[in-house]
Protein backbone atom coordinates (compact mmCIF):
# COMPACT_ATOMS: atom_id res chain seq x y z
CA UNK A 1 0.00 0.00 0.00
CA UNK A 2 2.95 2.72 0.45
CA UNK A 3 4.42 1.74 -2.44
CA UNK A 4 1.23 2.31 -4.61
CA UNK A 5 0.75 5.34 -2.64
CA UNK A 6 4.01 6.76 -3.14
CA UNK A 7 4.06 5.57 -7.29
CA UNK A 8 0.66 7.80 -7.51
CA UNK A 9 1.87 10.84 -5.62
CA UNK A 10 5.22 10.68 -7.12
CA UNK A 11 3.32 10.02 -10.93
CA UNK A 12 1.35 13.37 -9.88
CA UNK A 13 3.98 15.93 -9.13
CA UNK A 14 6.34 14.62 -12.19
CA UNK A 15 3.11 15.55 -14.35
CA UNK A 16 1.89 18.51 -12.86
CA UNK A 17 5.66 20.24 -12.17
CA UNK A 18 8.61 18.47 -14.01
CA UNK A 19 7.07 17.56 -17.81
CA UNK A 20 7.22 20.73 -19.53
CA UNK A 21 3.64 20.26 -20.97
CA UNK A 22 1.82 20.23 -17.29
CA UNK A 23 -0.78 18.35 -15.67
CA UNK A 24 -4.27 20.20 -17.13
CA UNK A 25 -6.73 16.98 -16.79
CA UNK A 26 -6.83 13.76 -14.97
CA UNK A 27 -7.03 11.83 -18.12
CA UNK A 28 -3.38 13.10 -18.47
CA UNK A 29 -2.39 11.09 -15.76
CA UNK A 30 -4.58 7.70 -15.99
CA UNK A 31 -4.01 8.37 -20.23
CA UNK A 32 -0.14 7.30 -19.33
CA UNK A 33 0.85 3.87 -19.70
CA UNK A 34 3.94 3.91 -17.65
CA UNK A 35 1.09 5.13 -14.72
CA UNK A 36 -0.59 1.91 -15.08
CA UNK A 37 2.42 -0.55 -15.22
CA UNK A 38 3.54 1.22 -12.60
CA UNK A 39 0.36 0.34 -10.51
CA UNK A 40 0.76 -3.04 -11.55
CA UNK A 41 4.37 -3.71 -11.25
CA UNK A 42 6.36 -1.75 -8.91
CA UNK A 43 4.28 -3.08 -5.35
CA UNK A 44 5.05 -6.19 -6.42
CA UNK A 45 8.49 -5.21 -7.06
CA UNK A 46 9.17 -3.75 -3.69
CA UNK A 47 7.85 -6.37 -1.93
CA UNK A 48 10.25 -8.83 -3.62
CA UNK A 49 13.00 -6.40 -2.58
CA UNK A 50 12.02 -6.13 0.90
CA UNK A 51 11.21 -9.85 1.40
CA UNK A 52 14.94 -10.78 -0.28
CA UNK A 53 16.55 -8.37 2.41
CA UNK A 54 14.72 -9.87 5.07
CA UNK A 55 12.68 -7.32 5.97
CA UNK A 56 9.45 -9.76 6.98
CA UNK A 57 11.95 -11.88 9.27
CA UNK A 58 11.45 -11.99 12.77
CA UNK A 59 9.41 -9.30 12.58
CA UNK A 60 8.32 -9.55 16.79
CA UNK A 61 12.08 -8.82 17.24
CA UNK A 62 12.28 -5.95 15.01
CA UNK A 63 14.62 -2.85 16.61
CA UNK A 64 13.63 0.76 15.78
CA UNK A 65 17.27 1.66 14.57
CA UNK A 66 18.13 -1.86 12.09
CA UNK A 67 14.21 -0.86 10.18
CA UNK A 68 15.54 2.45 9.83
CA UNK A 69 18.63 1.71 8.17
CA UNK A 70 17.15 -1.05 5.83
CA UNK A 71 14.49 1.21 4.33
CA UNK A 72 16.76 3.37 3.57
CA UNK A 73 18.94 1.37 1.95
CA UNK A 74 16.28 -0.98 0.41
CA UNK A 75 14.31 2.70 -0.10
CA UNK A 76 17.85 3.59 -2.50
CA UNK A 77 18.34 0.78 -4.28
CA UNK A 78 14.53 0.61 -5.19
CA UNK A 79 14.22 4.37 -6.63
CA UNK A 80 17.19 4.04 -8.33
CA UNK A 81 15.84 0.64 -10.01
CA UNK A 82 12.79 3.06 -10.83
CA UNK A 83 15.01 5.96 -12.21
CA UNK A 84 16.51 4.03 -14.69
CA UNK A 85 13.19 2.12 -15.85
CA UNK A 86 10.72 5.48 -15.94
CA UNK A 87 12.06 8.61 -15.53
CA UNK A 88 14.99 8.71 -18.20
CA UNK A 89 12.57 9.37 -21.33
CA UNK A 90 10.46 12.48 -19.29
CA UNK A 91 10.27 15.18 -21.19
CA UNK A 92 11.58 17.76 -18.93
CA UNK A 93 12.89 21.38 -19.53
CA UNK A 94 16.41 21.04 -17.51
CA UNK A 95 18.60 18.41 -16.54
CA UNK A 96 18.23 19.38 -12.71
CA UNK A 97 14.57 18.17 -13.26
CA UNK A 98 15.41 14.88 -12.83
CA UNK A 99 17.16 15.22 -9.30
CA UNK A 100 13.34 16.80 -8.15
CA UNK A 101 12.02 13.76 -9.35
CA UNK A 102 14.42 11.37 -7.57
CA UNK A 103 14.13 13.49 -4.43
CA UNK A 104 10.69 13.57 -4.44
CA UNK A 105 10.52 9.87 -5.04
CA UNK A 106 13.14 8.59 -2.39
CA UNK A 107 11.66 10.99 0.19
CA UNK A 108 7.89 10.03 -0.26
CA UNK A 109 8.42 6.83 -0.67
CA UNK A 110 11.06 6.22 2.64
CA UNK A 111 8.25 8.73 4.90
CA UNK A 112 5.74 6.20 3.88
CA UNK A 113 6.82 2.83 4.25
CA UNK A 114 9.12 4.01 7.66
CA UNK A 115 6.56 5.61 9.59
CA UNK A 116 4.24 2.79 9.93
CA UNK A 117 6.91 0.44 10.51
CA UNK A 118 8.15 2.77 13.09
CA UNK A 119 4.79 3.42 14.34
CA UNK A 120 4.07 -0.75 14.33
CA UNK A 121 7.92 -1.72 15.80
CA UNK A 122 7.35 0.59 18.66
CA UNK A 123 3.66 -0.56 19.66
CA UNK A 124 5.73 -4.49 19.97
CA UNK A 125 8.83 -3.35 21.86
CA UNK A 126 6.48 -1.51 23.53
CA UNK A 127 4.45 -4.58 24.42
CA UNK A 128 7.45 -6.95 24.95
CA UNK A 129 8.43 -4.34 27.59
CA UNK A 130 5.01 -4.46 29.27
CA UNK A 131 5.31 -8.39 29.47
CA UNK A 132 2.32 -8.74 27.05
CA UNK A 133 4.60 -10.48 24.00
CA UNK A 134 7.21 -13.53 25.13
CA UNK A 135 9.51 -15.90 23.00
CA UNK A 136 9.68 -19.00 25.20
CA UNK A 137 12.85 -19.91 26.69
CA UNK A 138 15.04 -22.44 27.40
CA UNK A 139 17.62 -22.53 30.17
CA UNK A 140 20.53 -24.61 29.77
CA UNK A 141 22.38 -24.96 33.33
CA UNK A 142 21.58 -25.52 36.44
CA UNK A 143 24.02 -23.62 38.70
CA UNK A 144 23.98 -20.48 40.52
CA UNK A 145 25.38 -19.03 36.31
CA UNK A 146 21.95 -20.51 35.61
CA UNK A 147 20.50 -18.74 38.91
CA UNK A 148 21.93 -15.43 37.99
CA UNK A 149 21.28 -15.22 34.84
CA UNK A 150 17.91 -15.79 34.88
CA UNK A 151 17.41 -12.90 37.95
CA UNK A 152 18.89 -10.37 35.67
CA UNK A 153 17.33 -11.39 32.72
CA UNK A 154 13.80 -10.55 35.13
CA UNK A 155 15.09 -7.58 37.12
CA UNK A 156 16.71 -5.60 33.98
CA UNK A 157 15.44 -2.20 33.32
CA UNK A 158 13.84 -3.13 30.18
CA UNK A 159 12.51 -6.40 29.83
CA UNK A 160 13.97 -8.28 26.78
CA UNK A 161 10.66 -10.89 26.49
CA UNK A 162 12.09 -14.06 27.52
CA UNK A 163 9.42 -16.42 28.89
CA UNK A 164 11.70 -19.42 30.44
CA UNK A 165 9.53 -22.92 30.45
CA UNK A 166 12.09 -24.93 31.89
CA UNK A 167 15.81 -25.70 32.36
CA UNK A 168 18.17 -28.67 30.92
CA UNK A 169 20.56 -30.27 33.62
CA UNK A 170 24.01 -31.59 31.14
CA UNK A 171 25.85 -32.35 34.74
CA UNK A 172 25.57 -34.93 37.32
CA UNK A 173 25.65 -32.19 39.62
CA UNK A 174 22.26 -31.56 41.30
CA UNK A 175 20.22 -28.21 40.20
CA UNK A 176 20.70 -25.25 42.52
CA UNK A 177 17.37 -25.18 44.80
CA UNK A 178 16.42 -21.67 44.12
CA UNK A 179 16.20 -22.62 40.31
CA UNK A 180 14.40 -25.47 40.62
CA UNK A 181 11.83 -23.27 42.11
CA UNK A 182 11.74 -20.97 39.84
CA UNK A 183 11.69 -22.96 36.71
CA UNK A 184 10.95 -27.12 36.04
CA UNK A 185 13.77 -29.68 35.13
CA UNK A 186 13.44 -30.73 31.37
CA UNK A 187 15.71 -33.83 30.81
CA UNK A 188 19.20 -33.40 30.18
CA UNK A 189 20.89 -32.64 27.04
CA UNK A 190 20.01 -35.66 25.19
CA UNK A 191 16.30 -34.76 25.55
CA UNK A 192 17.19 -31.42 24.13
CA UNK A 193 15.17 -31.76 20.48
CA UNK A 194 12.28 -33.22 22.23
CA UNK A 195 12.09 -30.03 24.60
CA UNK A 196 12.44 -27.75 22.06
CA UNK A 197 9.65 -29.24 19.99
CA UNK A 198 7.04 -30.20 22.44
CA UNK A 199 7.51 -26.50 24.31
CA UNK A 200 7.70 -24.34 21.17
CA UNK A 201 11.21 -22.79 22.10
CA UNK A 202 12.51 -20.26 20.04
CA UNK A 203 15.57 -18.84 22.15
CA UNK A 204 18.18 -20.67 23.98
CA UNK A 205 20.34 -19.36 26.84
CA UNK A 206 23.60 -21.08 27.59
CA UNK A 207 24.41 -20.55 31.51
CA UNK A 208 27.31 -22.96 32.70
CA UNK A 209 29.46 -22.77 35.73
CA UNK A 210 33.23 -23.17 35.18
CA UNK A 211 33.31 -26.76 35.80
CA UNK A 212 30.63 -27.16 32.88
CA UNK A 213 31.86 -25.11 30.44
CA UNK A 214 33.56 -27.96 28.52
CA UNK A 215 30.62 -29.24 27.41
CA UNK A 216 29.55 -25.98 25.75
CA UNK A 217 30.86 -27.42 22.56
CA UNK A 218 28.44 -30.29 22.75
CA UNK A 219 25.33 -28.20 23.65
CA UNK A 220 26.20 -25.62 20.75
CA UNK A 221 26.96 -28.55 17.97
CA UNK A 222 23.05 -30.04 19.46
CA UNK A 223 21.66 -26.85 18.70
CA UNK A 224 23.71 -26.07 15.46
CA UNK A 225 21.40 -28.20 13.41
CA UNK A 226 18.84 -26.18 14.85
CA UNK A 227 18.93 -23.44 12.55
CA UNK A 228 15.49 -21.48 13.40
CA UNK A 229 16.73 -21.06 17.30
CA UNK A 230 18.22 -17.71 18.65
CA UNK A 231 21.24 -18.87 21.12
CA UNK A 232 22.46 -16.67 24.14
CA UNK A 233 25.28 -17.33 26.05
CA UNK A 234 27.00 -16.31 29.06
CA UNK A 235 30.62 -14.73 28.28
CA UNK A 236 32.34 -16.89 30.65
CA UNK A 237 31.79 -19.38 27.83
CA UNK A 238 32.34 -17.03 24.78
CA UNK A 239 35.37 -19.15 24.15
CA UNK A 240 33.10 -22.20 23.45
CA UNK A 241 30.93 -20.83 21.12
CA UNK A 242 30.83 -22.54 17.51
CA UNK A 243 29.53 -19.00 15.33
CA UNK A 244 29.71 -15.50 15.07
CA UNK A 245 28.55 -13.66 18.16
CA UNK A 246 27.34 -10.62 19.27
CA UNK A 247 26.20 -8.18 21.95
CA UNK A 248 22.99 -6.49 19.73
CA UNK A 249 21.15 -4.47 22.98
CA UNK A 250 23.46 -1.92 25.13
CA UNK A 251 20.20 -2.26 27.88
CA UNK A 252 19.90 -5.97 27.78
CA UNK A 253 21.94 -8.10 30.45
CA UNK A 254 25.20 -8.68 28.74
CA UNK A 255 24.90 -11.87 27.06
CA UNK A 256 26.49 -12.50 23.86
CA UNK A 257 24.01 -13.82 20.44
CA UNK A 258 25.39 -16.70 18.31
CA UNK A 259 24.10 -15.43 14.71
CA UNK A 260 23.16 -18.83 12.93
CA UNK A 261 22.76 -17.28 9.94
CA UNK A 262 26.08 -18.30 7.79
CA UNK A 263 25.25 -16.00 4.90
CA UNK A 264 23.71 -12.56 4.83
CA UNK A 265 19.54 -12.44 4.69
CA UNK A 266 19.76 -11.58 0.83
CA UNK A 267 22.14 -13.93 -0.19
CA UNK A 268 19.86 -16.55 1.33
CA UNK A 269 16.50 -14.85 -1.35
CA UNK A 270 18.61 -14.99 -4.54
CA UNK A 271 19.42 -18.56 -3.45
CA UNK A 272 16.50 -19.70 -3.09
CA UNK A 273 15.21 -17.65 -5.74
CA UNK A 274 18.34 -19.17 -8.01
CA UNK A 275 17.31 -22.72 -6.78
CA UNK A 276 13.74 -22.11 -8.54
CA UNK A 277 14.82 -20.62 -11.57
CA UNK A 278 17.51 -23.34 -12.28
CA UNK A 279 15.33 -26.28 -11.22
CA UNK A 280 12.12 -24.72 -13.77
CA UNK A 281 14.73 -24.63 -16.90
CA UNK A 282 16.59 -27.85 -16.10
CA UNK A 283 13.33 -29.62 -15.66
CA UNK A 284 11.66 -28.35 -18.69
CA UNK A 285 15.28 -28.85 -20.81
CA UNK A 286 15.70 -31.94 -19.83
CA UNK A 287 11.89 -32.86 -20.62
CA UNK A 288 13.61 -34.95 -23.46
CA UNK A 289 16.10 -36.54 -21.22
CA UNK A 290 14.07 -37.74 -18.54
CA UNK A 291 11.79 -39.34 -20.53
CA UNK A 292 14.63 -41.00 -22.37
CA UNK A 293 16.05 -42.11 -18.94
CA UNK A 294 12.99 -43.39 -17.92
CA UNK A 295 12.20 -45.85 -20.95
CA UNK A 296 15.98 -46.98 -20.74
CA UNK A 297 15.63 -47.30 -16.92
CA UNK A 298 12.44 -49.20 -17.29
CA UNK A 299 13.95 -51.60 -19.93
CA UNK A 300 17.37 -52.01 -18.32
CA UNK A 301 15.76 -53.75 -15.35
CA UNK A 302 12.30 -54.95 -13.36
CA UNK A 303 11.12 -52.45 -11.43
CA UNK A 304 10.01 -48.91 -10.62
CA UNK A 305 11.51 -46.00 -12.71
CA UNK A 306 12.06 -43.77 -9.90
CA UNK A 307 13.45 -44.85 -5.90
CA UNK A 308 12.21 -42.60 -3.70
CA UNK A 309 13.98 -42.64 -0.24
CA UNK A 310 13.59 -40.67 3.08
CA UNK A 311 16.66 -38.61 3.93
CA UNK A 312 17.16 -36.44 6.59
CA UNK A 313 17.07 -32.66 6.07
CA UNK A 314 17.64 -29.13 7.22
CA UNK A 315 16.99 -29.30 10.85
CA UNK A 316 16.71 -32.94 11.10
CA UNK A 317 13.60 -32.95 9.26
CA UNK A 318 13.11 -35.96 7.42
CA UNK A 319 12.04 -35.98 3.72
CA UNK A 320 11.39 -37.97 0.66
CA UNK A 321 14.16 -37.90 -2.17
CA UNK A 322 13.69 -38.83 -5.62
CA UNK A 323 16.18 -40.51 -8.27
CA UNK A 324 16.18 -42.78 -11.05
CA UNK A 325 16.37 -45.82 -9.94
CA UNK A 326 20.03 -47.16 -10.51
CA UNK A 327 20.18 -50.76 -8.95
CA UNK A 328 18.13 -53.92 -8.95
CA UNK A 329 14.66 -54.23 -6.85
CA UNK A 330 14.93 -55.60 -3.41
CA UNK A 331 19.26 -53.98 -3.39
CA UNK A 332 18.90 -53.60 0.48
CA UNK A 333 16.71 -56.89 1.57
CA UNK A 334 19.26 -57.59 4.00
CA UNK A 335 19.02 -54.01 5.59
CA UNK A 336 20.68 -50.52 4.34
CA UNK A 337 24.20 -50.67 2.45
CA UNK A 338 26.54 -48.07 0.74
CA UNK A 339 27.02 -48.36 -2.91
CA UNK A 340 31.05 -49.18 -3.70
CA UNK A 341 33.07 -49.65 -7.05
CA UNK A 342 31.98 -52.79 -9.06
CA UNK A 343 28.65 -52.91 -6.40
CA UNK A 344 27.18 -56.25 -8.17
CA UNK A 345 23.19 -54.58 -7.21
CA UNK A 346 24.03 -51.54 -9.61
CA UNK A 347 22.74 -52.18 -12.92
CA UNK A 348 24.27 -52.03 -16.66
CA UNK A 349 22.36 -48.78 -17.29
CA UNK A 350 22.99 -47.23 -13.52
CA UNK A 351 26.47 -47.37 -13.34
CA UNK A 352 26.61 -45.22 -16.59
CA UNK A 353 23.87 -43.00 -14.87
CA UNK A 354 25.92 -42.75 -11.99
CA UNK A 355 28.92 -41.37 -13.78
CA UNK A 356 27.87 -38.89 -15.76
CA UNK A 357 25.07 -37.77 -12.71
CA UNK A 358 22.11 -38.62 -14.38
CA UNK A 359 20.21 -40.30 -11.46
CA UNK A 360 20.35 -37.47 -9.60
CA UNK A 361 17.99 -34.96 -12.06
CA UNK A 362 14.85 -35.92 -10.61
CA UNK A 363 16.10 -34.23 -7.64
CA UNK A 364 15.23 -30.91 -8.87
CA UNK A 365 11.91 -31.63 -8.08
CA UNK A 366 12.95 -31.57 -4.44
CA UNK A 367 14.72 -28.15 -4.70
CA UNK A 368 11.66 -27.15 -6.44
CA UNK A 369 9.96 -28.07 -3.36
CA UNK A 370 12.26 -26.51 -1.13
CA UNK A 371 13.56 -29.45 0.41
CA UNK A 372 16.79 -29.17 -0.77
CA UNK A 373 18.89 -26.88 -2.99
CA UNK A 374 21.54 -26.96 -5.94
CA UNK A 375 24.19 -26.75 -3.58
CA UNK A 376 24.64 -28.46 0.20
CA UNK A 377 25.83 -31.52 1.97
CA UNK A 378 24.66 -34.46 0.70
CA UNK A 379 21.89 -35.73 2.56
CA UNK A 380 22.07 -38.71 4.43
CA UNK A 381 19.91 -41.34 6.10
CA UNK A 382 19.03 -41.49 9.69
CA UNK A 383 20.83 -45.16 9.95
CA UNK A 384 23.78 -43.97 8.70
CA UNK A 385 23.54 -40.35 10.38
CA UNK A 386 23.43 -42.38 13.71
CA UNK A 387 26.88 -43.92 12.83
CA UNK A 388 28.42 -40.83 11.73
CA UNK A 389 27.46 -38.71 14.98
CA UNK A 390 29.04 -41.08 17.10
CA UNK A 391 32.39 -40.68 15.51
CA UNK A 392 32.28 -37.32 14.62
CA UNK A 393 29.33 -34.93 16.33
CA UNK A 394 29.76 -32.12 14.52
CA UNK A 395 28.49 -33.66 11.50
CA UNK A 396 24.97 -32.06 13.13
CA UNK A 397 26.22 -29.13 12.48
CA UNK A 398 25.60 -29.47 8.59
CA UNK A 399 21.29 -29.39 9.59
CA UNK A 400 21.75 -25.73 9.73
CA UNK A 401 21.30 -25.85 5.99
CA UNK A 402 19.85 -27.39 3.80
CA UNK A 403 20.97 -30.33 1.84
CA UNK A 404 21.92 -30.14 -1.90
CA UNK A 405 21.88 -32.09 -5.43
CA UNK A 406 26.21 -31.13 -5.40
CA UNK A 407 28.13 -30.30 -2.69
CA UNK A 408 32.00 -29.35 -1.29
CA UNK A 409 32.17 -33.02 -0.32
CA UNK A 410 30.62 -34.06 -3.61
CA UNK A 411 33.20 -32.41 -5.75
CA UNK A 412 36.46 -32.99 -3.77
CA UNK A 413 35.32 -36.39 -2.74
CA UNK A 414 32.78 -37.85 -4.12
CA UNK A 415 30.64 -40.80 -3.12
CA UNK A 416 31.61 -42.01 0.62
CA UNK A 417 31.30 -46.05 0.15
CA UNK A 418 31.23 -46.20 4.26
CA UNK A 419 31.18 -44.48 7.38
CA UNK A 420 34.64 -43.65 7.90
CA UNK A 421 34.64 -42.61 4.28
CA UNK A 422 31.37 -40.38 5.19
CA UNK A 423 33.17 -38.88 7.97
CA UNK A 424 36.52 -37.98 5.51
CA UNK A 425 34.10 -36.19 3.50
CA UNK A 426 32.63 -34.27 6.53
CA UNK A 427 35.68 -31.91 6.51
CA UNK A 428 34.88 -30.59 3.05
CA UNK A 429 31.30 -29.99 3.93
CA UNK A 430 32.37 -28.19 6.96
CA UNK A 431 34.73 -25.98 5.46
CA UNK A 432 31.76 -25.24 2.81
CA UNK A 433 29.88 -23.80 6.07
CA UNK A 434 32.32 -21.49 7.04
CA UNK A 435 32.85 -20.24 3.17
CA UNK A 436 29.01 -20.69 2.65
CA UNK A 437 28.18 -17.85 -0.18
CA UNK A 438 26.81 -17.29 -4.06
CA UNK A 439 30.57 -16.85 -5.04
CA UNK A 440 30.89 -20.44 -3.44
CA UNK A 441 27.97 -22.37 -4.89
CA UNK A 442 28.52 -20.97 -8.06
CA UNK A 443 32.04 -22.28 -8.01
CA UNK A 444 30.99 -25.90 -6.54
CA UNK A 445 28.26 -26.02 -9.80
CA UNK A 446 30.70 -25.04 -12.09
CA UNK A 447 33.44 -28.07 -11.16
CA UNK A 448 30.40 -30.26 -10.97
CA UNK A 449 29.46 -29.78 -14.79
CA UNK A 450 33.40 -30.69 -15.68
CA UNK A 451 32.96 -33.74 -13.63
CA UNK A 452 29.44 -34.64 -15.34
CA UNK A 453 31.34 -33.81 -18.75
CA UNK A 454 34.50 -36.36 -18.23
CA UNK A 455 32.12 -38.66 -16.55
CA UNK A 456 34.09 -38.96 -13.36
CA UNK A 457 31.33 -39.42 -11.05
CA UNK A 458 30.52 -43.05 -9.44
Amino acid sequence: MASLTSWIAFFTFRKSHIETNGLHTIQQLTGDQNFWIGIAIIPLCWLLLYQVMGSYRCVLRKARLPELGQTLLATLIGVIVIFFAFMLDDAVSVYTDYYFDFVFLFVTHFLITYLPRLCLTTHTVRKIHQKKIGFNTLMIGCGSTALDTYRDLQHQEVYSGNKFVGFLNISEKEPEPNLIQIMPQLGTLKDIRNVIQQHHIEEVIIALDTPQQPQAGRVLQQLGSLPDIIIKITPNCRNMAVGRMQVNNLFHSPLLVIDNRLMPEWQYSVKRLFDIVVSILVMIVLSPIYLITAVAVKCSSPGPVFYTQERIGRGGKPFRMHKFRSMYIDAEASGPALSKDYDPRITPFGLFMRKVRLDEIPQFYNVLKGTMSLVGPRPERQHYIDQIVQVAPEYQLLQRIKPGITSWGQVKYGYASNVDQMVERLRYDLLYLDNMSLTTDIKILLYTVIIIIEGRGK
